[in-house]
């Protein structure tokens, strides 16, 4: 006997929500990776430290207070994303207004994609001979090849959890509302800083 067409559409659905929390488990983990590396900067690790600013390497090393509280809010900044990815599809993040979900999570895409396209960009035009920067040649592939790329992902990441909840949302105008919110602040904090947050 066939079954109808009814009782088999909800295997789709379970597909589409075990892979959209796939997705917000990925970014989660993306930024409780990211958040690792800074606490162990802020405690004085050293390691993988010359793929940044040799400036603000030597500031950590003499432990100038502000470059130390830096890095302990960055990290802090990053667990606290990951809660914020994971909240999409836990059911705990129903406490959690769900428009301020949706600005923190399209401003967080936001800021990690546009900061690393803007490092890949930048990197690839500099090492083609396109543009001249003053960054070294050394520092110029980390930036292109690894914290470029890097940043991409965790915005891809972030970005397609937030849109997966957005489609899956029965509000779907008053979401997209929300969403652009975070992208347009999002746009305008990464213009004030001159594209340099992170």
């Amino acid at each position: 006997m066939t079954k109808a067409p009814d009782e088999m559409t909800p295997a789709v659905p379970k597909q589409l929500s075990r892979w959209v929390g796939g997705v917000a488990y990925a970014a989660c983990g993306w930024a409780f990776v990211f958040a690792a590396l800074s606490f162990y900067w802020a405690l004085g690790g050293t390691a993988g430290a010359d793929t940044v600013s040799p400036a603000i390497v030597r500031l950590a090393r003499a432990h100038v207070p502000w470059v130390i509280a830096a890095l302990w809010i960055s990290a802090i900044l990053k667990v606290f994303s990951g809660f914020v990815a994971l909240a999409l599809v836990q059911p705990w993040g129903r406490m959690v207004p769900r428009w301020i979900l949706l600005i923190l999570v399209w401003g967080a895409g936001t800021l990690l994609f546009v900061h690393g396209g803007l490092f890949f960009a930048v990197g690839v035009l500099a090492l083609s001979g396109t543009i001249r920067v003053s960054t070294p040649a050394t520092l110029l592939h980390w930036y292109t090849f690894l914290w470029g790329p890097w940043w991409l992902i965790g915005g891809i990441l972030f970005l397609i959890a937030a849109w997966s909840s957005v489609r899956r949302s029965p509000d779907r105008r008053v979401d997209l509302v929300f969403s652009a919110l975070g992208v347009f602040g999002a746009l305008v904090l990464l213009v004030l800083s001159g594209g340099t947050i992170g």
